[in-house]
């Protein structure tokens, strides 16, 4: 999505303030999470959305398949009503290409977040090919649609959530394909006169520290995941500074060298880190295949 590079500066990380509040000022739009799904089909890219919100209704689910260029193709909307269906399919062409979108979302559990936690499945078919599909639902999924696996299957490249909190804020996040799920916590307390400090953790292991918050409100630094260097990009400017419904930014992606791991990480204390703007969220975007997960980090009043 155009918003996603956008709140990230050439020369560092930053929030952009016209692109990134439009995401969420109201609690009903904060309820988003979005998946970004990369495919290739005959000779052509595209990017399948997924979004779950959640409005006074209940859960709503938008499928949109898309361009390199974000221009939207087509798009299927199940909205939450008691005159729609809860699973379902539709044809969709694009490009002379046919597509098929199933969904069955009937015995869907949800959490307090919009996304489901289980029993359910959303299957993406092109020429009987299951491009796409995602849930816990896989075999009936394969059933409904009578396709085979594909080739050309969707890889995960982006997701963005909105999250929430007073002191922890917690996610769940797979950053490599058909890798573990990990517990992504991130913590910091800005109330009290102590001094801030920012601590992110991967399943309950410290992977970072900041100190000193208040004059190193944004940064980078590379951690380890699953043996793959991550960067975490963070933006906490609007919690020390700004209005109390401001939120913070923080970006893990994927797709870095090695070699960056060992030059950013520091020797004597790799949990103490040290303000640096080298290097800029556009030189980080290194070739290669990756992941970036997008958090809106919100304070629970």
């Amino acid at each position: 999505m155009r918003d996603f590079p956008s709140c990230f500066g050439e020369s560092g990380v930053q929030v952009a303030d016209a692109s990134c509040s439009s995401l969420g000022v109201s609690k009903a739009s904060q309820n988003l999470v979005t998946c970004i799904y990369k495919c290739k089909l005959l000779g052509k890219s595209y990017l399948i959305n997924i979004n779950w919100s959640k409005n006074l209704m209940g859960q709503c689910l938008s499928i949109e398949i898309e361009d390199l260029y974000h221009n939207c193709l087509c798009k299927v909307d199940v909205k939450p009503s008691l005159f729609t269906k809860r699973k379902g399919s539709k044809c969709l062409d694009v490009y002379s290409c046919k597509f098929e979108v199933f969904w069955d979302l009937s015995l869907a559990k949800f959490g307090s977040g919009p996304e489901p936690l289980e029993g359910y499945y959303i299957a993406v078919v092109c020429m009987k090919e299951m491009v796409l599909v995602i849930g816990d639902l896989r075999k009936e999924a394969f059933k409904k649609t009578g396709s085979v696996p594909s080739l050309s299957s969707a890889i995960l490249i982006s997701k963005r959530e909105h999250i929430f909190g007073k002191k922890v804020y917690g996610t769940r996040a797979q950053f490599t394909d058909n890798g573990q799920i990990h517990d992504v916590k991130i913590e910091c307390d800005t109330s009290g006169s102590h001094e801030a400090c920012l601590v992110v953790r991967i399943d309950t292991k410290t992977v970072m520290q900041v100190k000193n918050l208040r004059w190193k409100f944004r940064g980078n630094y590379t951690i380890l995941v699953d043996g793959l260097p991550v960067e975490v990009f963070w933006d906490v400017h609007n919690w020390l500074f700004g209005q109390s419904l401001g939120n913070a930014v923080f970006m893990f992606q994927t797709c870095l060298s090695a070699e960056k791991l060992w030059t950013s990480q520091p020797l004597s204390d790799p949990l103490l880190l040290s303000w640096s703007s080298s290097e800029s969220f556009r030189e980080s975007k290194l070739p290669g295949p990756g992941f970036s997960l997008f958090l809106y980090a919100w304070k629970n009043e």
